[in-house]
């Protein structure tokens, strides 16, 4: 089952040559919609419809994509792939698809022709099973990186992490794609993926307050490089069975965001981009303070499994100074 729930499908697209992807979640027809956004640097397709005052309430597919704003455009496919199957929101004989996305600037951006596109939506909505996707470095998270408090050329790799919480017949089930600036950690304060910088360089933006901390787009003699002021995000899913009316859902994405905050240090900064999607299907009664409970027990595993789950697979185009190893080392988190 897809995120612990036999009614929602998973799919992902991963470029043969160049780490960037997307990841697309299908729910079940009805399924209501929300997002809550916590970064000030974000990229979304539907954040105002799906937001708190927005009157939009359905949601028929969200996307997660690489390749920055361009990365956007696999919604696209997603939405016409969607209107073939006759699935979206009546306008009367047509039919109009629902779909929020969110994007990450990964390395793949560098690459034009390598950027996510409504043909790799397209391809991520027909490959979509009720099975679990693939973690670490697949789908959006397939171009991600973590721990750049100290410059992108001491960063890990990032990833997609997926993470259930169930209590009863409550299921929660989420997808955490992190492209975070910060390092993540363990419940007990144990650095995970940790900055690979050797002590005594500055880590933004405790010891540093420069061009990664203001501007976001380039060096001084005191501090590390940056790639932009967006170029660091965690994005994400939460999928529930729960039935809930659309402020609720949004106050369980929005809650949701606890569990990033948990594992990343420092996590919602003006450099991240952070976003969260809240599916609700409606199928079991459950109080809002439970799901979000469980939301935020289940984003923070994910936000760390992501990195913890990727593997390098050699020098990734787009990092200053060559490349940046993955995490082969790191014991399986399961």
């Amino acid at each position: 089952m897809a995120l612990g729930l036999d009614d929602v499908a998973v799919g992902t697209w991963t470029h043969p040559q160049v780490p960037t992807g997307c990841t697309v979640v299908l729910p079940p027809d009805g399924t209501l919609g929300a997002i809550a956004v916590r970064g000030q640097s974000p990229g979304t397709r539907e954040a105002a419809a799906l937001g708190p005052a927005g009157k939009v309430e359905v949601c028929h597919a969200v996307v997660l994509s690489g390749g920055s704003a361009y990365g956007l455009a696999a919604a696209d496919g997603v939405v016409r792939w969607l209107e073939e199957q006759g699935t979206g929101y009546p306008v009367g004989s047509a039919v109009v698809p629902i779909v929020g996305a969110a994007i990450v600037l990964d390395i793949g951006v560098a690459v034009p022709h390598a950027r996510p596109d409504a043909a790799a939506g397209r391809a991520a909505a027909e490959a979509a099973t009720t099975a679990d996707p693939p973690e670490g470095g697949h789908g959006a998270g397939a171009g991600c990186t973590v721990a750049k408090v100290a410059g992108l050329e001491h960063a890990w790799r990032g990833g997609q992490g997926i993470a259930v919480r169930r209590a009863g017949d409550l299921v929660v089930g989420v997808l955490v794609v992190n492209n975070g600036v910060g390092e993540v950690f363990d419940a007990d304060g144990t650095a995970l993926v940790a900055s690979r910088a050797p002590a005594g360089v500055p880590r933004w933006p405790r010891d540093h307050d420069g061009p990664l901390g203001a501007s976001g787009n380039g060096t001084d003699d005191d501090g590390p490089a940056a790639e932009g002021p967006a170029s660091n995000t965690i994005i994400g899913v939460v999928a529930t069975n729960a039935r809930l009316t659309k402020q609720q859902a949004h106050r369980v994405a929005d809650l949701a965001h606890d569990g990033v905050a948990r594992a990343v240090v420092p996590a919602h900064t003006s450099l991240d981009g952070d976003a969260l999607f809240c599916l609700a299907t409606g199928r079991v009664e459950a109080s809002v303070d439970r799901v979000a409970l469980l939301a935020v027990e289940a984003v923070e595993e994910a936000t760390r499994r992501g990195p913890l789950r990727s593997v390098s697979t050699g020098p990734l185009d787009g990092f200053p100074g060559g490349a940046v190893p993955g995490r082969a080392d790191t014991p399986d988190p399961s």
